[in-house]
C-alpha cells in the first residue's frame, strides 16, 4: 500500500466498524459477503420484477465477485456497496416493469440527444451545468437517477422527498471526503453523468470509481456497449412517461468516447461535444478523484496502482475514440471544445457549440448560465492540486501512452499548452 494517505475524515463510529471488520477477518470470518443472487432476490421482493437482460445480469455477478475478492473493501465499504447494489438493482426492476407496462405506442420519443464526452476533468461537468440552463434541454439529475421510480411529474420534478434524500446523502460525503467537493461539482439536482444510467445496468464506470476492480473493469471493457445504450434509451423514455418532456436530452460522460460507434447506432441523430485536455492534466486529476472515492470504501487505496490503471485506462478509451471517429465520419455531428479556450471564456465556446448545430439560446437563458459562472468561481471550494509524481508516473511515459491523442492535440488546435497548472475550475 502506499504510504501517501488520501484525506478521509472517517468518525470514532466508522473508524470502530472498520476495526470489528478487521478481526472478523483476522478470525477467518469473511464479514458481509456480497452475493449477487441475494441483491435480486430482495429486488424482486421489493418490486415484484425480475432482472431479464442477461448482460445485466452478467455485469452483476462480476462486479460482486471482483468486489468480494479484489477491492479489499472495510467494513463499511461492504455495508455502502452492498446498499449501493439493492438500491440499483431494486431501480431497475421497478422501472423495468413500468416501461414493459407501455403499449408500443406508447414509448416515448428520444431525438437529436446531445451527448458531451472527452476525458474526465476536461470541463464536461461544468458544460453540461451551463447547457442544462436552456429551456430546450434536459439532463438526468441526480436525484432521478438513483432515486428514478416512480418516473417524476411536473408536480414533484423540482421538490421531491428523493431530491432530498440524495441530497442528505451529499453532504454526508462530503464530511467523510472533505476534500471531494474541490474536485468534483455535484449536487442533489444537478445534471448527472450517464454513468448513473448505465449503473442500472449494472455496465458503467461508476463502480470503477469506487473500488479496486480489475476482473470487472477487464469485462466492462469488452461489454456490449450498444446493447448497454438501448437500456440507457429506455430509461431516458421512461423518465419521460411522467411527463417533464424537453425537445433535447442532454448527456454527459467521458465514458462514451469508448462507445461513439454505439452511441450512433442506438441515437443515429446524436450531436456530440468532445472536450479535450492535455493529458499530463487529466490523468493525475482523474486518479485524485477516484482515489478520494475508493478511501472511503476501503482503508487499503493505492494512489500509484490508481494512478497506474488510469493511465491506461483513459489512453484506452482516447484511442478507441480517435480510431473509431476517424471510421464513422461523422464530423457533422460532433464538435470539438478545447480546455484551455474553455476555461477562459465559456460563452463564447457555448456560444461557438449553437452555432455550429443551428441552436438559438434564448436571453434569459444566456443569463442563467452567466449567473452560474458568477456564482462558481474558480476554485470557490479550494485549489484542486494534483501531479503525475504523485502517482509514480513521468511524462515520457504518459506521452508514450498518449502519443496519437497528444498528435491530435498539437495538429488540432495551438491552444493546448503542454504543462497547465492544476486547477478545478472548469474540469
Amino acid at each position: 500500500m502506499s504510504s501517501q494517505q488520501i484525506l478521509v475524515n472517517r468518525p470514532i463510529a466508522l473508524r470502530t466498524i472498520n476495526k470489528l471488520g478487521d478481526i472478523l477477518n483476522g478470525s477467518g470470518v469473511r464479514a458481509l459477503r456480497l452475493d449477487a443472487e441475494r441483491i435480486l432476490d430482495r429486488a424482486h421482493t421489493s418490486s415484484g420484477g425480475a432482472l431479464i437482460d442477461p448482460i445485466a445480469r452478467a455485469g452483476l455477478e462480476v462486479l460482486v465477485r471482483s468486489l468480494n475478492d479484489e477491492a479489499r473493501l472495510s467494513l463499511f465499504g461492504r455495508l455502502a456497496l452492498r446498499n449501493m447494489l439493492r438500491r440499483s438493482a431494486e431501480s431497475r426492476l421497478s422501472v423495468e416493469g413500468e416501461l414493459a407496462s407501455l403499449g408500443e405506442n406508447d414509448q416515448p420519443e428520444i431525438r437529436e440527444p446531445v451527448f458531451i464526452i472527452g476525458m474526465p476533468r476536461s470541463g464536461t461537468t461544468i458544460l453540461h451545468a451551463l447547457l442544462h440552463f436552456d429551456r430546450n434541454h434536459r439532463a438526468p439529475l441526480s436525484w432521478e437517477c438513483l432515486l428514478p421510480y416512480p418516473a417524476p411529474g411536473a408536480d414533484d420534478y423540482e421538490s421531491s422527498d428523493r431530491l432530498t434524500t440524495i441530497d442528505r446523502e451529499f453532504e454526508q460525503i462530503f464530511r467523510l471526503v472533505p476534500d471531494f467537493k474541490k474536485k468534483h461539482y455535484m449536487e442533489a439536482d444537478s445534471p448527472q453523468e450517464c454513468i448513473a444510467i448505465t449503473a442500472l445496468n449494472f455496465v458503467s464506470y461508476q463502480f470503477l470509481a469506487v473500488a479496486y476492480v480489475p476482473t470487472y473493469l477487464e469485462w466492462f471493457m469488452s461489454a456490449d456497449q450498444r446493447q448497454n445504450l438501448r437500456w440507457h434509451k429506455a430509461f431516458l423514455g421512461f423518465l419521460q412517461s411522467g411527463g417533464v418532456v424537453k425537445p433535447r436530452w442532454l448527456l454527459k460522460s467521458p465514458v462514451h468516447m469508448m462507445r461513439l460507434p454505439a452511441i450512433f447506432d442506438v441515437y443515429p441523430d446524436a450531436k456530440v461535444i468532445a472536450t479535450h485536455r492535455h493529458p499530463a492534466q487529466v490523468v493525475p486529476s482523474t486518479a485524485s478523484l477516484v482515489s478520494s472515492m475508493r478511501s472511503l470504501y476501503s482503508d487499503e487505496e493505492d494512489i500509484r496502482r490508481t494512478g497506474r490503471e488510469q493511465l491506461s485506462t483513459w489512453s484506452d478509451y482516447l484511442n478507441r475514440f480517435l480510431t473509431d471517429r476517424q471510421r464513422l465520419a461523422n464530423e457533422d455531428q460532433i464538435v470539438d471544445v478545447y480546455f484551455d479556450t474553455f476555461k477562459d471564456r465559456q460563452m463564447d465556446v457555448v456560444d461557438s457549440i449553437y452555432q455550429r448545430f443551428g441552436w438559438h439560446l434564448h436571453p434569459a437563458d444566456r443569463e442563467r448560465m452567466q449567473q452560474f459562472l458568477r456564482e462558481q468561481p474558480r476554485d470557490k471550494h479550494g485549489v484542486h492540486e494534483y501531479s503525475l509524481n504523485e502517482f509514480d508516473i513521468s511524462h515520457d511515459e504518459l506521452t508514450t501512452h498518449f502519443v496519437d491523442y497528444i498528435d491530435f492535440l498539437e495538429s488540432a488546435s495551438n491552444e493546448v499548452p503542454l504543462q497547465e497548472k492544476g486547477t478545478s475550475y472548469g474540469e
